[in-house]
């Protein structure tokens, strides 16, 4: 499998900007599509974006699209969450996930993905 490690959360204003980053080590991490999701308090995990292993094919949640931009460098293996115009809904621990089988994404299930980090807390007051 392949280890990830998320970094950058935190706590910031509604209206502003976090990136997060998740560094990937173990395997040949440009071999995978690439995942972020996110748990609330009290809700169960939901996607958030997802990634082809080169970046050019993307996939967002209807809650994010036009806020959130999923990028990844592969010789950094890691992948990066850029979020803007952050709202307090966006509050959750925010994962990121390796689909193993396949190069693009191929959907938004959390069965599809064998590998996840930690999570990293976002925090958006109001």
């Amino acid at each position: 499998q392949v280890q990830l490690v998320e970094s950058g959360g935190g706590l910031v204003q509604a209206g502003g900007s976090l990136r997060l980053s998740c560094a990937a080590s173990g395997r040949t991490f440009r071999n995978y599509a690439m995942a972020w999701f996110r748990q609330a308090p009290g809700k169960e995990r939901e996607f958030v974006a997802a990634c082809s292993r080169s970046g050019s094919s993307t996939h967002y949640a209807d809650s994010v699209v036009g806020r959130f931009t999923i990028s990844r460098d592969n010789a950094k293996d890691t992948v990066y969450l850029q979020m803007n115009s952050l709202k307090p809904e966006d509050t959750a621990v925010y994962y990121c996930a390796a689909d193993h089988l396949s190069l693009s994404p191929r959907g938004t299930s959390e069965g599809l993905f064998g590998s996840w980090g930690q999570g990293t807390q976002v925090t958006v007051s109001s």
